[in-house]
C-alpha cells in the first residue's frame, strides 16, 4: 500500500488519509523479516516522516495493533489484529493444535473451554469452544483479561519476573482490583501458581463466574498459552467438580503442550 503523507493530487485527505498511512504501517511488519522495527526503519519503507509514523504507532499501540517493547522502543505487532484477520488466527500453532483437544474437554465437562495467548499485557482469548448448557460463562475470540483476579493472567505471570509482574501492576496494565486475596502477597500466591501449574478464579472477577487455567509450553518449554475452562459457580460448588474441572484443564493443557513438542508433565 502507498503511503499517504502529503498534500496535493489526488491523494486522500483527512481521516481517510490518516487511515491509510496506518494501515501502510501496519503493513511494514509484514513486508519486514525482522518481527520488531523501529520509527525510522518503518518511516523508511513506508515513505512516512518520522513524525507521522510515531503519531500512527501511538494511535495503534493503543488500540492494540502494536506493541510497543519497552527496553528497545520498538514496535510489534499485536493480537489486536486477530479480531480483524482470520487467516492470522488460523496459522496459530498453539490455536490449531488445542482446538481438538478444547472441543473434547467441552464433550466431556460440558463447560467452555478456551484457549488464551499473552500479546504483551493482557491475555487474549484466541480459541474458544462454548458450553451446551444454556447458562454458561463464554467470552467472544479476541476477549482481553487484564484483572490479576483472572485465572488466565495469574497463569502467565507466575512464568515472569517480580519485576516484571511489579511493572504490569503498578502501570495498571494489570487490575489488582477484585483480587479477593488482598492480604495475600501477589508474589507468594504466583510462587502457588507456578508450583501448583494451575490457577482458580472462584468469583473473584465477577461473584457467578469459576474458571481455572493451567499453562501450555512449546518445545522450548516456553508458555505460549494456557487452557481455560469456565463454569457458572452454581455448577462448581462442590470440591469434587471442581477437582474434575481441575483435573480436565491440566490433562488439556498437558496435551497441547506434547503437540507443541513440549515437556511432558510427569505430575
Amino acid at each position: 500500500m502507498a503511503p499517504h503523507d502529503g498534500s496535493g493530487g489526488n491523494r486522500p485527505q483527512g481521516a481517510a488519509a490518516s487511515l491509510l498511512n496506518g494501515l501502510s504501517v501496519l503493513e511494514a511488519f509484514s513486508h519486514s523479516t525482522r518481527t520488531m522495527l523501529g520509527v525510522t526503519e518503518i518511516s523508511a519503507a513506508v515513505g512516512l516522516h518520522k513524525s507521522t509514523v510515531s503519531r500512527m504507532l501511538t494511535g495503534l499501540t493503543e488500540a492494540g495493533f502494536v506493541q510497543r517493547d519497552a527496553e528497545s522502543g520498538r514496535y510489534r505487532l499485536g493480537f489486536g489484529v486477530i479480531g480483524l484477520a482470520g487467516p492470522l488466527l488460523a496459522d496459530l500453532d498453539v490455536r490449531r493444535a488445542a482446538l481438538p483437544l478444547l472441543e473434547e474437554m467441552t464433550k466431556e465437562t460440558f463447560e467452555t473451554s478456551a484457549i488464551a495467548v499473552w500479546n504483551g499485557t493482557n491475555a487474549v482469548v484466541v480459541e474458544q469452544i462454548a458450553s451446551p448448557h444454556q447458562v454458561k460463562h463464554s467470552s467472544s475470540i479476541g476477549t482481553r483479561y487484564d484483572k490479576f483476579a483472572s485465572s488466565s493472567v495469574r497463569i502467565f505471570l507466575s512464568d515472569f519476573s517480580r519485576a516484571e509482574v511489579d511493572q504490569l501492576i503498578t502501570s495498571g496494565e494489570i487490575k489488582r482490583e477484585g483480587y479477593l486475596g488482598l492480604d495475600d502477597p501477589i508474589h507468594d500466591h504466583l510462587d502457588d501458581v507456578r508450583r501448583d501449574g494451575i490457577a482458580v478464579n472462584d468469583g473473584e472477577t465477577t461473584f457467578e463466574e469459576y474458571g481455572t487455567s493451567a499453562p501450555v509450553r512449546d518445545y522450548r518449554g516456553k508458555q505460549v498459552g494456557c487452557i481455560i475452562a469456565s463454569a457458572p459457580r452454581s455448577r462448581v460448588q462442590y470440591r469434587r467438580s471442581q477437582d474434575e474441572l481441575e483435573s480436565a484443564v491440566r490433562r488439556t493443557a498437558s496435551e497441547v503442550t506434547v503437540q507443541l513438542g513440549g515437556p511432558v508433565n510427569e505430575s
